[in-house]
């Protein structure tokens, strides 16, 4: 495993090409070998995974043997084409669905305390199969677990995030540990408060979608205002650790055709990785490795985010990919010297405000 966080590392949100995530009940090594080949061929020296949190765990007293096994196929099928692997917990949300356990109650997640103990048997049981393995990076602890269990007290998501960061270190301390959100909670109160996001995660984790934040509302794909968005709430996110060269993961980003044209994706997946290289973020992760089939019915702007199409050939703006991975990989993070700026309001135009005022100085 290759945790340094001063060199620059590239890499992909794996989504499997045949059968999406789907694919842990209809397990099929081969595609997943298939997949992994094309990924590589890449270049990326790592992916973030979905491990369904109600597929692996049916009931709250115990976890399937067989999804474990296959989690340990995966690791296997990783670690032979030289790719480290972060597992994404609780899942939660994913491509717009939600996919909760059954036995979510309908009560506050963060404080039900009969949560507590079946998520600490999912991630003790996980931990126990993917520390057997060398390029395992870490845990997210869901993806944008902020969209699909949401609390308007950010103190209670703070207290549940920095106990379960806790267990992850504790029960896999060889690891780099995140808590992948969405954008909110850097722009408004939403869950977990930006502060304790950036101060007590070893490597931040940013999820910086131009259409979602709604950078594309505010200039066009190829304007500053969408190409350095990473970089810029990179800043703020620093300027909340009061660290000016805290560690960032650009965990998040890609582009549809159904926000720009086909041919100008090859052209922002470049001048966006640019910029982030120039604004000093340490690990580059697009979404999507592979499209999607229009059969799984998600939002149409799923279907076209992969750098590999489900037949594992390369799109343009997989080659893209493929050359900034070669130019940057391994290279060493440097973080430009920004002014020092006071943060702004916790709500949605001031932090806007801020993040183009940031733009304007960085390289």
């Amino acid at each position: 495993m290759n945790s340094d966080l001063s060199r620059i590392r590239f890499g992909v949100n794996y989504v499997p090409a045949k059968k999406w995530w789907y694919c842990w009940n209809d397990f099929e090594p081969d595609e997943i070998a298939r997949d992994l080949d094309a990924v590589s061929s890449l270049h990326a020296d790592h992916v973030r995974i979905m491990v369904l949190w109600p597929y692996f765990q049916p009931n709250p007293r115990w976890v399937s043997e067989a999804h474990l096994d296959r989690l340990e196929v995966f690791m296997q099928l990783a670690r032979e084409r030289r790719l480290d692997v972060c597992a994404t917990m609780l899942n939660g949300w994913l491509s717009g669905w939600s996919f909760r356990p059954t036995f979510d109650r309908p009560v506050d997640f963060y404080t039900a305390g009969e949560m507590r103990e079946p998520t600490e048997l999912y991630f003790r049981s996980c931990a126990e199969r993917l520390n057997r393995h060398d390029n395992f990076l870490g845990f997210d602890l869901g993806n944008e677990m902020n969209c699909c269990w949401k609390t308007g007290n950010l103190e209670e998501g703070d207290t549940w995030m920095n106990r379960t960061l806790d267990l992850c270190e504790s029960i896999s301390p060889q690891g780099i540990h995140v808590n992948g959100v969405d954008h909110n909670p850097w722009f408004h109160p939403a869950t977990f408060s930006p502060a304790n996001l950036a101060r007590r995660q070893k490597l931040i984790a940013l999820h910086c979608w131009i259409e979602f934040t709604g950078a594309r509302q505010r200039g066009k794909p190829l304007d500053q205002v969408c190409m350095k968005l990473a970089p810029a709430m990179a800043a703020l996110a620093r300027t909340y650790a009061g660290d000016a060269r805290k560690p960032v993961w650009l965990q998040e980003f890609g582009a549809s055709s159904r926000w720009m044209e086909d041919a100008q994706i090859p052209a922002f997946l470049e001048a966006a990785s640019h910029a982030a290289v120039a604004g000093g973020i340490s690990w580059l992760t697009w979404w999507a490795s592979h499209d999607i089939l229009e059969k799984y019915q998600f939002d149409p702007l799923e279907y076209d985010l992969g750098l590999l199409t489900t037949d594992n050939r390369i799109k343009p703006a997989g080659h893209a990919f493929q050359r900034l991975a070669l130019e940057y990989g391994g290279k060493p993070v440097s973080v430009p010297a920004l002014p020092v700026k006071v943060l702004p309001p916790h709500e949605y135009d001031a932090t806007w405000r801020w993040l183009e005022e940031i733009q304007r100085d960085l390289p």
